[in-house]
């Protein structure tokens, strides 16, 4: 079995800066700078032949090179926090594609998250994070800005786990995208 996600790279020029946000935060479990992607689209835990399956519809996916930013940040959990995380600035392109990665899952049955798409770089789990703070550290963050950048691929990642440490993620598989 493997765990998979469609996800788009984020390039170490933009990842970099990002590590300065990662602080003053009770119960952050800060992610390396390495795991800093946006995710398209969840696939879970799949077999081999549902990840080779998978791996042919994504590669039919068409779309545009999205040119994308991060502006401003905010944090998933409503009464407890469970992340929180630098937000993509909004784009046509990156929920395209994102739907176009849902749109393969969905031909091979494979079960997907019902919650709503919105696309981000993870930045820390969270752990008996208090509400309070979670809002306090996302409205220190709200004039983040980073430099526009475009990418040329999005990636077949695998999540593969380490004792003791975070999670590594593995691009599996790449998927040019078109120029405009």
């Amino acid at each position: 079995m493997l765990r998979l996600f469609a996800a788009l790279p984020v390039p170490p020029e933009i990842s970099r800066p990002l590590r300065k946000l990662q602080k003053d935060l009770p119960g952050a479990r800060w992610r390396p700078e390495e795991n800093f992607h946006v995710t398209l689209c969840f696939f879970g835990e799949l077999r081999h032949t549902q990840a080779r399956d998978l791996d042919e519809l994504l590669g039919e996916i068409e779309a545009p090179a999205p040119t994308l930013s991060l502006e401003g940040a905010g944090w998933f959990g409503r009464r407890e926090p469970a992340a929180v995380w630098a937000r993509v600035r909004g784009s046509d392109e990156v929920r395209g594609l994102a739907s176009a990665c849902e749109r393969a899952a969905r031909r091979l049955a494979i079960p997907l998250e019902r919650r709503p798409f919105t696309p981000h770089v993870t930045l820390a789990y969270c752990h008996a994070t208090p509400l309070e703070d979670a809002r306090a550290w996302t409205e220190r963050h709200q004039d983040y800005r980073s430099e526009p950048w475009q990418t040329v691929a999005f990636h077949l990642y695998s999540s593969q786990k380490r004792d003791g440490g975070p999670s590594r993620y593995v691009a599996e598989a790449d998927y040019p995208l078109s120029g405009r």
